[in-house]
């Protein structure tokens, strides 16, 4: 098959990629971008898209960020690509900090006491697997509750950064395109013109 690797990756060095990039984050980023760039749809729907995608990146439920960002984008009549691109918002580097910011703002919020944090702290390392649901949600509801302002404002930031982009990009790839059809037109209109001189 075309552009396929000669050496397979292992299991080891597929889980590797997915959760590090093989050359670099800023080349990862650049890749990702363009990507968005040059998806086929409106500035609105492959904003919109990508504002569902990085809203949904702030919840704390792991595994269905792609499932959420779909119909929150479906809903919004938004790109659902560009919606799969936005949950590259959460990602190793910004989990650590999206966890730690979303839970401390849900318990401002909510309005906990300060033993609160601690017991469920201790509960979650003395087996969270073992546990039943009831000893992880007083983590998990003021991380749901965090999520909500901060994903809504990344969104919003998101929308304008990716609407503006998108829409300058397509304007330049519009008038290039442009530019070559009337250069095209007028090699057809006039070929003697363009005729070698014998």
């Amino acid at each position: 098959m075309l552009f396929r690797r000669r050496k397979r990756p292992n299991r080891i060095e597929r889980l590797r990629v997915a959760v590090w990039p093989r050359h670099s984050w800023s080349r990862s980023t650049r890749y990702y971008g363009k990507r968005v760039m040059r998806l086929t749809a409106t500035p609105h729907a492959i904003a919109i898209g990508f504002a569902a995608g990085a809203f949904a990146s702030f919840t704390p439920l792991i595994g269905f960020h792609f499932l959420l960002s779909f119909s929150l984008a479906w809903v919004l009549r938004g790109n659902l690509i560009a919606a799969a691109f936005g949950t590259a918002v959460g990602n190793p580097l910004t989990f650590p900090l999206i966890w730690a910011s979303t839970y401390q703002l849900g318990h401002m919020i909510l309005n906990l006491d300060a033993d609160v944090p601690g017991a469920a702290h201790a509960e979650l390392h003395s087996g969270l697997f073992s546990r039943s649901f009831d000893s992880i949600w007083p983590v998990l509801k003021p991380m749901f509750i965090g999520a909500i302002p901060m994903g809504t404002v990344t969104g919003i930031v998101c929308y304008y950064l990716v609407y503006k982009s998108v829409e300058v990009y397509q304007r330049r790839r519009q008038l290039k395109l442009d530019q070559r059809r009337a250069q095209n037109l007028t090699d057809v209109q006039d070929p003697a013109q363009n005729s070698p001189t014998r």
